[in-house]
C-alpha cells in the first residue's frame, strides 16, 4: 500500500497534532496522503486537499482518526470500493479501531511491511417501501434500527422472515444487527454476543410489552420485511445510530445482507474474546468513576 486516504474526527482533542504526526511518517517513506480539502485549513501543512470522493475513489486504505462511530461512517463510505479501512482510536471503547496512539508508528510499520491480515465483515441493507415503490435505500456495519419517536407511545411493528410471519412486535422498537452491531445497541437491548467471523441477523425487540418476544438469530440470506402498522406516532429508521430516515404508517422496511462487506485491516493477532474482555472491562470502570 503506498497511497492513503485519511478520514479526520475532527472534535477529537489533539487530532490535528497526531494527523500531522502520521502525515510526515508517511509521507518520509515515499507514501502519497490524500487529505479532505475541508481538514487541510486545520493543519500546518503546506498541501492541497482533495474531495472526499476523490479519496475514496483512489485511497487504497482509510486511515481513520476517531472512534467506532468514525470508522462506521468511513465503512458506508467506502462499501461500494471494497478499501480497506484501519482506525486509530481516539474515542472511547474502540471495539473496531486497531492502533492506540502510543503504539502509531510501529503498527504503520507493520502496515507498510504487509504484516497485517484484512477481516471481513458482513454489512446491512435496508429499502424502505411505500406504496410498492422504494422510498430509501441504506447500508449500515452495525445495525438497522426501527424505532417510536418522542413521545412515550408503544409501536407496533409486524415482523417477518423470508416472507413467513413471525410476530407483531409491541415495542419501543426492533433492531436488526450484524455480528459487528452485537456489541452496541443489541448488547444494551438485550441481545446476544456474536463473534464477527459468523454471518448471522439478529432480531431484538427494543423494550417488548409481552414475555415472549425474545431475541432471534437468523440466517444471513434472511429477508427480514417490517410493517409500520401502528396507527399514529412517529417513526423513524436509523443505520448505526448516524443515518436516519422518517417512517409513516404501512411503510415496509426490508432488510437482508448488503452485497458487499466491511474490510478492516488487523495488525496484532488479538482475538474477539480477548477484546470483548478487554473492552466490556474498561466500560465497566469508566461507568464506575
Amino acid at each position: 500500500m503506498k497511497t492513503f486516504g485519511l478520514v479526520v474526527n475532527r472534535e477529537k482533542k489533539g487530532v490535528h497534532e497526531l494527523v500531522e504526526q502520521v502525515v510526515r511518517w508517511l509521507e518520509d517513506r515515499g507514501c502519497e496522503v490524500l487529505i479532505d480539502k475541508d481538514i487541510v485549513p486545520l493543519l500546518s501543512l503546506s498541501r492541497d486537499g482533495v474531495s472526499e470522493n476523490h479519496i475514496v475513489k483512489n485511497a487504497q486504505c482509510m486511515i481513520v482518526f476517531g472512534g467506532d462511530g468514525t470508522l462506521l461512517r468511513t465503512a458506508r463510505k467506502v462499501a461500494g470500493t471494497g478499501t480497506p479501512i484501519i482506525g486509530i482510536n481516539l474515542g472511547h471503547l474502540g471495539f473496531l479501531t486497531e492502533i492506540d496512539v502510543p503504539e502509531i508508528n510501529t503498527s504503520l510499520e507493520k502496515l507498510l511491511y504487509g504484516h497485517y491480515h484484512i477481516e471481513e465483515r458482513m454489512m446491512l441493507e435496508a429499502l424502505v417501501y411505500r406504496q410498492g415503490s422504494v422510498a430509501e435505500h441504506l447500508v449500515c456495519l452495525n445495525d438497522a434500527v426501527i424505532s417510536k419517536g418522542a413521545f412515550a407511545r408503544m409501536i407496533h411493528l409486524e415482523t417477518s422472515i423470508n416472507n413467513e410471519y413471525i410476530n407483531t412486535y409491541h415495542a419501543d422498537g426492533l433492531i436488526v444487527a450484524s455480528p459487528t452491531g452485537s456489541t452496541a445497541y443489541s448488547l444494551s437491548a438485550g441481545g446476544p454476543l456474536v463473534t464477527p467471523e459468523l454471518e448471522v441477523m439478529l432480531l431484538v425487540p427494543i423494550c417488548p410489552h409481552s414475555l415472549g418476544a425474545r431475541p432471534l438469530v437468523i440466517a444471513p440470506d434472511s429477508i427480514v420485511k417490517v410493517v409500520i402498522s401502528s396507527s399514529r406516532g412517529d417513526f423513524m429508521l436509523t443505520m448505526d445510530g448516524q443515518l436516519g430516515f422518517n417512517l409513516r404508517r404501512q411503510d415496509e422496511v426490508i432488510i437482508k445482507q448488503a452485497p458487499r462487506k466491511a474490510r478492516l485491516i488487523r495488525l496484532k493477532g488479538r482475538s474477539f474474546h480477548e477484546v470483548l474482555r478487554k473492552k466490556l472491562a474498561e466500560g465497566d470502570r469508566n461507568n464506575n468513576v
